[in-house]
């Protein structure tokens, strides 16, 4: 998965980027979850993140 395509995600479910220097971490005030900043995320990975965030 394209990481604009996680990010994007994400903000559109409510999460803002809080910094970060090698994973950006995004925040909906209650969850935190970490992106790596590359290009590509592994599929595997993505679906991890988004389960940690509660989107799937």
């Amino acid at each position: 998965m394209k990481r604009r395509d996680l990010v994007k995600i994400l903000e559109e479910s409510g999460f803002v980027s809080v910094g970060g220097t090698k994973h950006e971490a995004f925040s909906n005030g209650s969850v935190l979850v970490r992106v790596k900043r590359h290009r590509e995320i592994p599929d595997q990975i993505a679906k991890r993140i988004l389960r940690e965030a509660g989107l799937r």
